[in-house]
């Protein structure tokens, strides 16, 4: 059989079809990467603090701490209402963490804030341009829908004497698609949780829940404790660390598939300061933040106690309260004074004997 030889013609037909094959391929992945960093920019919201606030707000740090102030708001437009249940107009601040991240990013400590805390609200400028005056003695979650974001971070910055370097809001859509998206969140109650409103029904054990049943969670107030925002903040908390454990298993780093479909959801889910608001900024925190784990993580609900004037709202408890704020304030961890001081989380109380085995005894 006759051998065939390669050709120098047949040899540069097979290199420039080699490399046109190869400059095909470049240009398809670089197209995709810049529709993904297109469409990821896109689906970002944001809204201009510092434009808002201009300058008299507190200094921020300079020693590499920063504080991110996070807002859960219980809008029902759009898909909300299906979540949420219910048809209350306007948006108010439903959960308020104050995340303060230390100097060298290896821990953070995040402040709950609950929303019936009385506070001294300061005149804001609502997203219309309208001004919002002053109100002594106001609810905490009132200055989100009375002003918008801005006048939450003012309040913010008011009653904690700290320069919110940051700001992210997430709905309630948003956070079930956030839940979905990393694989849903794993909880242990040691009581049974009984809501009718949202529907959540969960006997004692260890659950792994979806999305909507993780807003149903963090939301529930009359299906397990006392019906209190405290025990409702507990549960967060609980919920918070349940996702970071999540997330850290989800290999969001070594799956390009998995990171798009979550960095997708993400930035579709949240608004953010001007600053945060580019996938390069975003991308950056994540990778400052990634270091913390939920046990270099210390999560407290600010210090309260009864308002004197309304059983049914509260004010700061000093000198605890002041306490927390200065630690923050210090890049100091928050006092063990305040720690072991914190509510009961109610989905993790110690079982209650019944009536008949109680009279066993």
């Amino acid at each position: 059989m006759a051998e065939h030889k390669s050709t120098p013609s047949r040899r540069r037909r097979v290199l420039r079809v080699a490399a046109c094959a190869f400059v095909a391929l470049v240009v398809l992945g670089a197209g995709a990467a810049v529709y993904a960093y297109v469409r990821l920019n896109g689906n970002i919201k944001t809204v201009d603090i510092d434009e808002r606030l201009g300058d008299a707000r507190p200094p921020a740090a300079t020693d590499g701490s920063f504080n991110i102030l996070v807002l859960g708001s219980d809008s029902r437009s759009g898909d909300n209402g299906s979540l949420a249940g219910g048809t209350t107009d306007g948006a108010r601040s439903d959960t308020a963490m104050v995340v303060h991240v230390s100097q060298d990013h290896s821990r953070a400590s995040v402040v709950s804030i609950p929303r019936d805390t009385l506070v001294d609200r300061p005149d804001c400028t609502d997203p219309s341009g309208k001004a919002v005056p002053a109100v002594k003695r106001a609810m905490y979650n009132s200055a989100f829908e009375a002003g918008g974001a801005a006048c939450a971070v003012k309040t913010t910055e008011q009653l904690t004497g700290l320069r919110m370097d940051h700001y992210v809001q997430i709905d309630f859509a948003g956070f079930a698609r956030v839940v979905d998206a990393i694989g849903g969140a794993t909880v242990t109650t040691t009581v049974a949780i009984h809501d009718k409103d949202s529907g959540l029904d969960l006997p004692p054990g260890e659950h792994h829940l979806n999305g909507q049943q993780a807003l149903a969670f963090v939301r529930t107030r009359h299906g397990v404790g006392d019906g209190s925002d405290l025990g409702r903040i507990e549960l967060q908390k609980q919920m918070v660390k349940s996702l970071l454990q999540q997330a850290g298993g989800a290999g969001l780093f070594t799956d390009p598939v998995k990171l798009w479909s979550i960095g997708d959801t993400v930035t579709k889910s949240i608004t953010t300061d001007s600053a945060l608001g580019s996938v390069n900024s975003l991308v950056g925190l994540v990778q400052e933040l990634k270091g913390i784990g939920p046990d270099r993580l210390s999560m407290v609900t600010l210090p309260v106690v009864t308002a004197p004037s309304d059983p049914n709202r509260v004010v700061e408890q000093q000198p605890q309260a002041g306490q927390v704020w200065a630690a923050l304030k210090a890049d100091q961890p928050i006092p063990q004074t305040v720690v072991s001081a914190q509510p009961e989380n109610p989905a993790q109380a110690a079982p209650t004997a019944s009536p008949t085995a109680r009279a066993r005894r």
